[in-house]
């Protein structure tokens, strides 16, 4: 299998001073619109985060736009300091208990039928945070009836007693991004422990074997093409349902340069790879982010019947 690094240019050499030009299947649309306009506004009044604008989510424009968004959890400020994520790094304040009956009130507002509920790192607490994470999960059941619910979570160091009080209020979906190869962890997210990544999804799968695990790739960061086959084997022998594997794409000059960029054709090869290994569903392409089309996944996994066992079983 070719090298990632076999077929790049001297024009591909990565620049740390300066983002790569895009190519042309690299397009995303400014947000506008009126639904775009409401979602934003909503966040406003109820001094809401999302993920969607913190980390410069390529996709807000079409996410927000069709009334759907990303909440971001425990403040704007991350414990850890991953070089491409764009959330800044510092010492947080302290946990803002009413944050949960907010967001499940603006769930509420906006009437949503499936809702991504992600947070900052909070390394400074034990428990990471986990039970911010089991109250909104139980709030939203109480304001939004039917509303499935997706939550991307920290690794919360591996901890399982951690892992389990979000377990126990039985999420719908619980992903845990490893987000890079084992090889490139500790240049990518320096705070961060693959082992970790293991654990949280080994352990939420053991500790709920009912509940839909995910995990996202980021590609283009310097890892070869046989190593992302070697990680997305690892996360399907981790009981990993849903994958997604979309493109890095630089925040600002500050952060890890881009290394190449993939082709729409490697991505339907990473799609095709990944059908082979056994996912459930997998989202592969430029623009794919962790959330993009999560609700249709949920949707379609649930005619498969993958939630209903859930259902029937409560």
């Amino acid at each position: 299998m070719i090298s990632l690094n076999d077929i790049q240019t001297p024009e591909q050499s990565p620049d740390p001073t300066r983002p790569r030009r895009r190519p042309e299947w690299i397009k995303v649309r400014a947000p506008s619109g009126e639904t775009y306009q409401m979602v934003r506004d909503l966040m406003r009044s109820k001094q809401l985060h999302t993920v969607c604008e913190e980390a410069m989510c390529p996709n807000l424009g079409e996410c927000w736009g069709s009334g759907t968004a990303t909440f971001l959890m425990m403040g704007d400020t991350c414990t850890r300091s991953c070089r491409f994520c764009d959330i800044k790094t510092g010492r947080p304040s302290p946990l803002d208990w009413q944050e949960p009956n907010r967001i499940a009130q603006s769930v509420q507002a906006m009437n949503l039928r499936h809702v991504v509920i992600t947070s900052v790192n909070r390394d400074e607490r034990k428990d990471g945070g986990a039970p911010i994470f089991a109250m909104v999960i139980r709030r939203i059941r109480q304001l939004q009836p039917g509303c499935s619910i997706e939550v991307l979570i920290p690794d919360f160091k591996g901890n399982r007693d951690a892992l389990k009080i979000v377990m126990d209020a039985q999420p719908e979906i619980l992903n845990h991004n490893v987000e890079t190869v084992r090889r490139m962890f500790r240049s990518v997210q320096p705070q961060d422990h693959y082992e970790w990544a293991e654990a949280t999804l080994r352990n939420a799968k053991e500790l709920d074997p009912l509940v839909l695990t995910k995990s996202g790739i980021m590609v283009g960061l310097g890892e070869t093409f046989d190593e992302v086959v070697e990680t997305m084997q690892d996360l399907a022998n981790w009981g990993v349902d849903i994958l997604t594997v979309g493109q890095y794409l630089q925040p600002s000059k500050k952060h890890m340069p881009i290394d190449r960029y993939y082709t729409p054709d490697e991505f339907a090869d990473l799609n095709r790879l990944g059908l082979d290994m056994g996912f459930k569903w997998i989202e592969s392409g430029p623009l794919v982010r962790s959330s993009y089309h999560a609700e249709q996944q949920v949707r379609t996994l649930s005619q498969l019947n993958y939630i209903h066992l859930r259902e029937n079983a409560q």
